[in-house]
């Protein structure tokens, strides 16, 4: 069984980089199929796809979050990574880590974690 678990800071100030990490055990984030992705939930809003990190390393990211988004990843600690750049009140809400075995799935989903943007 997967897991994953996110961390990192519950708030922070308009301007910022955002940095969360995803702690991942039950696999390797190289296992051969895996897709390892950042997913985020506004208030109000639906979920919103942000990027994905393949077991190879590629990264790939949502069009509208590009210039400000970049994943990476720690395979000694099995870690993955969100940075999130100039960050707004816009960019408040619940940041999942997920895995599935293509780019249309996520079977195991964090708990999430809140963050906030505020000064």
């Amino acid at each position: 069984q997967v897991q994953l678990q996110e961390s990192g800071p519950g708030l922070v100030k308009p301007s910022q980089t955002l940095s969360l990490t995803c702690t991942v055990s039950g696999d390797s984030i190289t296992n051969n199929g895996y897709y390892w992705n950042w997913i985020r939930q506004s208030p109000g809003k639906g979920l919103e796809w942000m990027g994905v990190m393949t077991f190879g390393g590629i990264t790939y990211y949502a069009p509208a979050l590009k210039n400000r988004t970049s994943i990476s990843r720690d395979t000694s600690k099995n870690q993955f990574t969100l940075q999130l750049s100039s960050v707004t009140p816009e960019d408040t809400g619940v940041y999942f880590c997920t895995s599935g075995p293509n780019l249309a799935t996520s079977l195991y989903w964090g708990q999430g974690t809140q963050v906030t943007v505020s000064s």
